[in-house]
This record gives C-alpha cells, sequence and structure tokens, in this order.
C-alpha cells in the first residue's frame, strides 16, 4: 500500500489524492472560506448590491486602467513566448522511422488544428507507406505530457495498417496556453470532438477510435458520451483512466470552486518536482521526466479543480456510457484507481465491451518493459471491433 510519502511528489497525470500539497493549507483555506462567506453576508447586504447594480453600466464604459491594461499584455506576452518555445521544440522531434538500409516505413507529418476556442493545437499524423488503411486511431495523450511520446506505438499502429492522428490539448506540448494550465476540459473535449469530426471528413469511408491515457481517457470518455461523437466512432480504448479522483480533504473540495476562479494559474511551490513512478521502465522514466515538453512543475489551481471536476460527472453517469470501449490498467497503478476502470466496465450500458487488468504494471502503459504486447492487446481489439462491425453489415 502507497504511503502519504510515496504521493507527496506527484507532478504529472491525475491521483485519487490530487493536490497534496494543500495538507499544508488547510488552515488558509478554511480562514479564506470564512472570509468570502463574511464579505457575502456582512460587508455587501441585498440593498447595497441592488444599487451596485445601476452604477455598473456606467463602470463598464470607463475605460480601464493602464496597469490593469499593461498586467493583461504582459500575461498574454509570456503565454506567447511560452507557446512559441514548445512548438519549436515539437516541432524538431523526428517522429519518421527508417529501416537500417533506410526504407521509410511511415509517413508522418504535423500541422496546427484550430480548436472551438480557435486556440491553435499542435497536432501529428503518422500513416503506413504501403498496404490497404484498416483503420484510424485517433491519440488523445495525459496531463502533463504531449502527442510526441506516442511515436513508438504510432510505429506499431502503421505495420498493422492502421493511420494515426494525435492532438496536443491546450497548455501542452507545442500548443497554445501557458504549459500545464487547462482552464477547462470542457474545452478539450470539444476540440476532441471538433478534431474527429475534421479527420472524419477528410477520411469518410475510413474506421475511427478515440484513444485516452489518463486524463485524456476522462476526456475521450465524456466525449464519447456525446451522441453526435459516438456516432463517428467504431469504439474508444482507455489506458489507465482518471475516473475516480478525489481531493485529499473535503475542505479542498469546497474550496477549489473559488481558488480556481480567483488564482486560477498559481502554482503550488511545495510540491516536489520528482515524479513518482509511472513505469517499471527505468530509462522510459528517465525519458518522461527529462523532456522539456513534459509539465514537471507543480499542478495549477484551475487544472486540478478541471480533473476534479470531469471526474465527477464521469463517476455519476457510467450508466449511461454506450460507446464500445476497451479499457486497460495495471494493478499497481499509484496516480489512477484501476477499481474505477473495473466500475466502468461493470456499470456501462455499452454492449460491446472489455477490459484488461494487468497485475504489478503501473499507470504509463504504453511506457512499461511489455508496450509492444500492450499495444498489440489494443490493436487486437480494435481488429476484433471491425471484424464484428464487417459480420453486423452483412447481416443487414
Amino acid at each position: 500500500m502507497s504511503t502519504a510519502a510515496e504521493m507527496e511528489p506527484l507532478t504529472s497525470g491525475a491521483s485519487n489524492r490530487i493536490i497534496p500539497i494543500l495538507r499544508t493549507l488547510r488552515a488558509p483555506l478554511i480562514f479564506l472560506q470564512s472570509l468570502i462567506l463574511y464579505l457575502v453576508l456582512f460587508l455587501f447586504p441585498l440593498r447595497r448590491r441592488r444599487r451596485s447594480r445601476q452604477i455598473i453600466p456606467e463602470a463598464a464604459t470607463s475605460p480601464q486602467s493602464p496597469m490593469k491594461n499593461f498586467r493583461r499584455r504582459s500575461v498574454w506576452r509570456r503565454d506567447e513566448e511560452d507557446t512559441l518555445r514548445r512548438r519549436a521544440l515539437a516541432e524538431d522531434l523526428d517522429m519518421g522511422f527508417e529501416t537500417g538500409d533506410g526504407e521509410i516505413r511511415c509517413r508522418w507529418s504535423t500541422s496546427l488544428f484550430f480548436g472551438v476556442r480557435r486556440n491553435a493545437l499542435f497536432c501529428r499524423s503518422w500513416f503506413p507507406v504501403t498496404g490497404e488503411l484498416k483503420g484510424i486511431l485517433i491519440i488523445i495523450h495525459g496531463l502533463n505530457e504531449h502527442s510526441g511520446r506516442y511515436a513508438q506505438f504510432a510505429r506499431q499502429l502503421n505495420s498493422c495498417n492502421f493511420g494515426v492522428y494525435a492532438m496536443d490539448w491546450i497548455g501542452h506540448g507545442g500548443s497554445d496556453g501557458l504549459h500545464g494550465y487547462v482552464p477547462s476540459l470542457d474545452h478539450v473535449v470539444a476540440d476532441t470532438g471538433a478534431f474527429l469530426e475534421k479527420i472524419r471528413s477528410e477520411n469518410p469511408d475510413v474506421p475511427c477510435f478515440l484513444f485516452g491515457h489518463s486524463t485524456g481517457g476522462a476526456v475521450v470518455l465524456k466525449a464519447a458520451t456525446y451522441p453526435h461523437i459516438e456516432e463517428m466512432l467504431e469504439g474508444i480504448v482507455l489506458t489507465s483512466p482518471a475516473l475516480r479522483v478525489k481531493p485529499v480533504h473535503p475542505i479542498v473540495g469546497a474550496v477549489a470552486p473559488i481558488f480556481s476562479l480567483v488564482v486560477p494559474r498559481f502554482q503550488f511551490k511545495g510540491a516536489n518536482r520528482r515524479g513518482i513512478p509511472v513505469s517499471r521502465d527505468p530509462v522510459a522514466m528517465l525519458a518522461k521526466y527529462s523532456d522539456p515538453l513534459v509539465y514537471t512543475g507543480p499542478i495549477r489551481v484551475r487544472t486540478g479543480h478541471e480533473i476534479l471536476r470531469i471526474s465527477s460527472y464521469l463517476m455519476r453517469n457510467f450508466k449511461s456510457v454506450t460507446v464500445p470501449f476497451l479499457v486497460l490498467h495495471g494493478t499497481a497503478d499509484k496516480v489512477t484507481d484501476p477499481l474505477a476502470s473495473q466500475d466502468l466496465y461493470n456499470e456501462a450500458a455499452s454492449k460491446f465491451k472489455d477490459i484488461k487488468l494487468y497485475e504489478g504494471f503501473l499507470h504509463d502503459l504504453l511506457f512499461e518493459p511489455e508496450r509492444e504486447e500492450i499495444a498489440q492487446d489494443i490493436i487486437d481489439w480494435m481488429e476484433k471491433r471491425l471484424g464484428a462491425r464487417a459480420e453486423n453489415s452483412n447481416a443487414l
């Protein structure tokens, strides 16, 4: 069983002990909550609030102070510089594969996709050079990582004649936004649906699957609960999904919405930057936590609140899940809860569903020593799903 000390270094992914460093801030949190209630109940009585409504239009028409404009420009400039730096790093990654004699194994490319809020999102694609395309898998990475980490998985998919697309969500990889900051996971869900729609329009006759890891798994699952998105899918694949995420203390859940509005970008400086074990492969661990495109800083307040929010929504709606799915989880995962994946499998209304639990495996399944076998399990499931689809078509 994990100790509290073992969970303290959490800086990547989602955890059932999310934002652990708030333990040291319980007293200030309680004080802040009491202060806000006092301000609302005693300093701003109803009649005063009514009078304030009459002067709001006047205030709204007055010019903003130069200092406020300066701060906004400074924040925008800092975000822009951060994005450009990360985008250059993302572009420089070599995602191609060559054999010993120089033969190219896949066609790969990068592009920008503009999301529902017109944010520029960095995307990658890998396609086999030869052979008929069986289907397309769209990868939605986990919290704090990026699409470039899945190049080896894409190579294995290409070798089995599956095309691959991947998208860095806002604040990640080469996409717009402050590194590690997610203003809304609902926006990520909407971007995922829009990205899928674009890919379907460009490949109208090719079956599409969505893949999500960790928090990306929660995003994919929520996206697939919308009928217009489910209609475009043959199925979804979830590895170590962030489904049962709870705050370290009830008071954290109570004040998280307030903090996420007041100081959404704030980082808790007491967080340990050392990453917890997410793979049993030491080379994979070193590669992850030394990757400049992987965010290893303390979790930001709004980001943490968004994970709590999407997790709570999904836990209440397992029974409404009807999309075909495969969920995979390591039983020794220290970041997300494998029992929550079992609950999803047990409660979902999907007629075509499968679960695979790997005894003793950790969080980043596709970076475990057995990564090729796990990737093959995913490929086998997609081929099984396509076979069932073909049988149903022939029966009609």
